[in-house]
């Protein structure tokens, strides 16, 4: 999807996909020139439901494409290994993130500061052992 680079726009998007019972088990999103540049990953099931309702609500979605949700090993090289194997196999990677997994999520933002105030972050306590993102449940 393409949304305008402006607060609120990726809540609109998790409020609207939640609204239409849509799981989102994965993002990536970068800004630039104004624009947000948005992929997220759900099940076939409900793709065309999801689309359906970003569309209604007037966000612009670009296109709709299969993805390989591949399982990898939680260990230092996997990334490179993997895509070793994908570029000696001719395969040029366009797009590549992680999923959800009640893990974490990496925000990014022109005004931390602000960010950090409204989730009260970081919290007083001890952050716990975070499980391993490939640990997806079926």
């Amino acid at each position: 999807m393409i949304l305008n680079d402006r607060p609120g726009e990726l809540a609109r998007l998790g409020e609207i996909t939640g609204e239409s019972g849509v799981n989102v088990l994965g993002l990536a999103a970068v800004t630039g020139e104004g624009k947000g540049v948005v992929h997220i990953l759900v099940v076939d099931e409900v793709a065309a439901r999801c689309r359906e309702a970003l569309e209604s609500a007037g966000m612009g979605v670009v296109e709709v494409r299969p993805v390989m949700v591949v399982d990898v090993e939680h260990r230092p090289g996997t990334l490179g290994e993997l895509a070793r194997e994908l570029a000696e196999a001719g395969v040029n990677i366009d797009l590549a993130y992680t999923t959800f997994g009640g893990v974490r999520l990496v925000i990014a933002t022109d005004d931390l500061d602000a960010a950090s105030a409204a989730l009260d972050w970081p919290p007083d306590r001890p952050a716990p052992d975070p499980p391993s993102i490939w640990d997806q449940p079926e």
